[in-house]
């Protein structure tokens, strides 16, 4: 146990400190302050010494050296297990301090400010605080570090209940967490450094990138039993992503749940309609838009009952009983929605193994997309292009009509989450038929057509251009009535001949959506 007697705080980020500086002076901790955060702290009545004034040695440089003075390292680092240590501090009147309460200048925050420069970047690389951190951290045996506000509480609890001091335990948890926060802080500094030139502009991808996840949870198993495996969450989330899911009830979530979770959460959110998306290795089976998230469900279900049995299934409204009830009589693996009322919760309680989550409906991107390969990894921006009707371009005689126009683009906005090759047979709002991962796009065509039962007068979605006229001609022989595709192949003319000898509408994107 080491009880703390005199503490070092220095923060940027000053939320709650002045009631953890008071819960402090409960215990009779001399604090040792600078700048702002001493001036708060005195401004609130609070007892404290300026840490100029403790080594002697005024700030200077604009704030720049203020704490990078051995009184207040030497009072961090010595080892209280080292009578040779302690000696030689009391022999040069420095004292132990046993708490250091530091966060640091906020770069990430500034570098993500439109039109940040590079010496307002450089102005907010902290310098003493991550020093005073790292030397707080590394002698956790006999000093505690604090570098999140949400830690005072515990930190002042701990102390009440063992009469001032903290137990090595909870002082090794803190070390871990200020290193881990310190690493984050220099990657976010390396991160920014290596893509911008002295300029100021800032490159597409750094030249070194370092990335900071967070564990959320060990896992049973990966893809196969045989695979260890955990869930981590990015240090920077995207508001909206799965990884700030809540777990409602159900077993606990397995990698392929989250891994399905997400794409169906994904594809969901990207409608302003009450819509549902039912997905099963990693590939929507169903989806529909209607009046209700009832009808949408019915409708999405109705594509492939046979596929959606142990599915997940996500809806981009607040679940009823209506809902659940409906949902309650297939097999699901997840069903996941923004907010579930207590009836639909209580309707679920009774199928006590099916996992219920909830999750943010934000849309904000996640800043790069990633891809393992050996020895690497690739990475790029999001797929987040959204294709609207004033992007679609007419090049067949016929056109489409307002209806196919919309049915064309609820079409596309699936078949971008459809692992490719993709083709997506769709109409009134619903899918008709799915053909994913297909090798050749003529067979991916042909799959979709497999399970429909009837295709006449819809439309169809390629994710890719058509390489050969064939794949027209299948979705023509369907039933199809419209075809949305990116165009740019190098047989584009014999494609859009064929579909003006089929008697077919089609309409060019300018963009595809390959997902691999």
């Amino acid at each position: 146990m080491i009880a703390i007697r005199t503490a070092l705080v220095s923060v940027s980020d000053k939320s709650g400190l002045a009631e953890f500086a008071r819960g402090l002076a409960r215990y009779k901790v001399k604090i040792l302050s600078t700048g702002g955060t001493a001036k708060l702290l005195a401004e609130q009545g609070l007892a404290v010494t300026e840490v100029a004034d403790y080594t002697g040695f005024p700030e200077m440089l604009d704030g720049r050296v203020k704490t990078l003075h051995p009184r207040l390292y030497a009072g961090i680092l010595a080892r209280r297990d080292s009578p040779a240590h302690l000696a030689a501090i009391k022999a040069a009147g420095i004292e132990p301090i046993d708490l250091v309460v530091v966060n640091l200048y906020p770069f990430a925050q500034t570098v993500a400010k439109p039109n940040c420069t590079l010496a307002e970047a450089i102005e907010n690389i902290d310098i003493g605080g991550p020093s005073m951190l790292r030397a707080a951290a590394k002698n956790y045996a006999g000093v505690a570090v604090v570098t999140d506000p949400s830690d005072y509480s515990k930190v002042l609890a701990e102390m009440g209940e063992r009469s001032g001091a903290l137990s090595e335990s909870t002082r090794f948890a803190l070390a871990q967490k200020a290193f881990a926060y310190s690493a984050a802080y220099e990657a976010a500094i390396g991160n920014y450094l290596t893509g911008v030139g002295s300029d100021g502009e800032l490159a597409p991808f750094p030249g070194r990138l370092t990335l900071q996840f967070e564990k959320v949870q060990d896992l049973r198993y990966g893809e196969n039993p045989h695979q260890a495996a955990v869930f981590y969450r990015d240090g920077n989330p995207a508001p909206g992503g799965i990884a700030g899911y809540t777990q409602i009830q159900g077993k606990e979530l397995s990698y392929n749940n989250i891994a399905d979770a997400d794409a169906a959460w994904e594809c969901v959110k990207t409608f302003d309609e009450p819509a549902c998306v039912i997905v099963k290795h990693a590939n929507p089976c169903g989806a529909a838009i209607g009046a209700s998230s009832l009808e949408a469900y019915e409708h999405a279900f109705a594509t492939d009952p046979a596929a959606a049995f142990g599915g997940i299934i996500a809806f981009n409204r607040k679940l009823d009983a209506a809902i659940a009830e409906a949902v309650c009589k297939q097999f699901v693996e997840v069903v996941i929605a923004p907010d579930f009322d207590a009836e639909a919760r209580q309707l679920f309680a009774a199928k006590a193994n099916v996992r219920v989550m909830s999750a943010s409906l934000a849309r904000a991107a996640q800043t790069y997309d990633f891809k393992r390969v050996g020895g690497g990894v690739l990475m790029q921006t999001p797929d987040a292009r959204n294709v609207q009707a004033s992007d679609l371009r007419t090049v067949t005689r016929l056109k489409p009509t307002q209806a196919q126009i919309a049915d064309l683009l609820f079409a596309w906005r699936v078949a971008k989450f459809v692992k490719s090759n993709a083709i997506v047979f769709c109409a009134s709002g619903r899918t008709l038929g799915i053909g994913a991962g297909q090798m050749s796009r003529v067979d991916a065509a042909r799959v979709a057509t497999l399970k429909a039962q009837n295709l006449k007068g819809s439309v169809v979605a390629s994710d890719a251009f058509f390489p050969f006229r064939d794949g027209v001609d299948v979705v023509a022989q369907a039933g199809a009535k419209a075809v949305i595709q990116p165009g740019g192949s190098v047989r584009d003319d014999e494609v859009i001949a064929a579909a003006d000898e089929l008697g077919i509408a089609m309409v060019f994107t300018g963009v595809r959506h390959f997902r691999h």
